[in-house]
Order: structure tokens, then C-alpha cells, then sequence
């Protein structure tokens, strides 16, 4: 089954969770908690679907790695974004989860003590993969 075209539907989802991160802070700023409670789960959602179908992607190519074709500069500054964008993609569903349990339960100090943290970093996680998806496929100059 050929699934070359989850890369492009994953950094979609990833521009989608992006533009749900945005509008669910600025609905919260606005005083609107149910409005941002729809948002923020409708993100993590879209997140979660990202997160299977990438591991789909992944595995149907046996976990085989897709190869930036630069040198210099170029490798290593994409190497940097690659590192600190997988770094902390490792954090989010942890955080997502938690964010959301606290919301749901009330806990609302605490769950904008950490929002402070994890927000941040998912929003970074979600506009990187975006990113990533550019230099790897459309971007990517051919092999050297």
C-alpha cells in the first residue's frame, strides 16, 4: 500500500493543531472557557490522529529515516531543529494529558501554572513539523 502521502497529510494536521493552539489561547484571553475547552481538545485530537498516522507512515517504511540532502550550515542548523523539534515532541502528550485532565477537573491553578510551560512547547512542536515536512520533501535539494 503506498502511504507517500501521510507526510503531507501530517504536517497538515500539524498546521491545523497549530492555528487550534492559537485560537484556544486567545479564547481563554477572552474569557471564553468553553470555547477554549473545545478548542484545546479539538487540538489535542487532531494531535492524536497526527501521532497514529505517523507512526503508521513510519512503520510501512520500516522505520527508515528520509534523508536532508545539504551540507554544512544547511545540515547542521536542520539537524538542531530536527533534535530540539523530536526532543520535545516527546513531552507533549504527556502534557496535553495532563493539561486536559486538570481542566476538566477543576484544577485550574495548577493547569494554567503548567498551560505556561507546555503550551509553548507544543506550539513550537506543531509549527517545526510543519517546517520539517518542507525541508524533507519539497524543499530538500537532491543527494549529493
Amino acid at each position: 500500500m503506498d502511504l507517500s502521502f501521510l507526510p503531507a497529510v501530517n504536517a497538515s494536521l500539524n498546521a491545523i493543531a497549530t492555528v487550534l493552539l492559537l485560537v484556544g489561547r486567545r479564547r481563554i484571553r477572552a474569557g471564553d472557557v468553553d470555547g477554549h475547552r473545545r478548542t484545546m481538545i479539538t487540538a489535542f485530537g487532531v494531535s492524536a490522529v497526527f501521532l497514529v498516522l505517523y507512526v503508521l507512515h513510519k512503520a510501512a517504511k520500516d522505520f527508515e529515516n528520509t534523508t536532508f540532502h545539504a551540507e554544512g550550515l544547511a545540515k547542521g542548523l536542520y539537524l538542531a531543529l530536527l533534535a530540539s523539534h523530536v526532543v520535545l515532541a516527546m513531552t507533549v502528550p504527556i502534557f496535553a494529558i495532563t493539561l486536559i485532565t486538570l481542566g476538566l477537573r477543576g484544577r485550574l491553578q495548577q493547569h494554567r501554572r503548567l498551560a505556561r510551560i507546555a503550551w509553548p512547547i507544543w506550539i513550537y512542536v506543531s509549527m517545526t513539523g510543519v517546517v520539517i515536512y518542507l525541508l524533507l520533501y519539497p524543499l530538500n535539494p537532491g543527494p549529493v
